[in-house]
């Protein structure tokens, strides 16, 4: 498989992992992230209205390049292509899932939380993974111990990341991007409150490309 999605993923340091309750939300929010720079997102299936939102993404604003979430079932694998998604992300790493993602053709960014399951993920050829939940798994030192064995595996920690320690994630060589909730919040989403997303979303680009820029120079 072309694994220039990796790249999709990676070319902005954060990935929102947005809930939509409705369906009509889908676009304004889409269009409040484009606007605001980002190049993905990632739409999780713990809501009734989730595939349709993905839908209505996809064929609407195309230019987003749009994702489910919290896919624990191979057959949400489908259910996710036949909406339209680009990628599809699970929690952990589970071989019908990966088999359901690699016959559909359909990039899949499985979670990791051990050495073992890292292992586990490349032995499928998966190198590009979630690492979740990140906080609770033991954070960004836990994986900074773990990312010299693996140099060929890039992550999107994910799990309990706030502005107050995205530093602390960016600023790991083997971190590739990483997902949130804290700047797309689903009761704001909910609300249809764009503004809010809006200035949320700006803020936590900013400060994303700034220690970026920072751990560079």
């Amino acid at each position: 498989m072309n694994r220039d999605w990796e790249n999709r993923l990676a070319a902005r340091p954060l990935l929102p992992v947005v809930s939509i309750e409705d369906a009509d939300q889908a676009v304004p929010l889409a269009d409040v992230l484009l606007d605001c720079g980002y190049a993905s997102c990632e739409v999780v299936l713990r809501t009734a209205a989730a595939l349709e939102a993905v839908e209505r993404i996809a064929s609407n604003r195309p230019e987003l390049y749009v994702g489910v979430g919290t896919v624990i079932r191979a057959s949400q694998v489908g259910e996710a292509a036949a909406a339209g998604a680009r990628f599809c992300v699970s929690p952990g790493f589970e071989p019908g899932i990966a088999a359901a993602a690699r016959n559909a053709a359909m990039p899949l960014v499985p979670g990791v939380a051990t050495a073992s399951e890292i292992l586990a993920a490349l032995a499928a050829d998966f190198h590009f993974l979630k690492f979740f939940p990140a906080m609770a798994s033991g954070g960004p030192g836990y994986l900074e111990s773990l990312a010299p064995v693996f140099p060929e595996v890039r992550f999107c920690p994910t799990g309990g990341i706030r502005s107050g320690n995205l530093a602390d994630w960016l600023e790991l060589e083997c971190v590739a991007c990483v997902g949130g909730t804290w700047f797309v919040p689903g009761s704001a989403v909910a609300a249809g409150d764009w503004e809010e997303i809006r200035d949320l979303a700006v803020a936590a680009l900013t400060a994303a490309t700034k220690i970026l820029e920072k751990s560079v120079s």
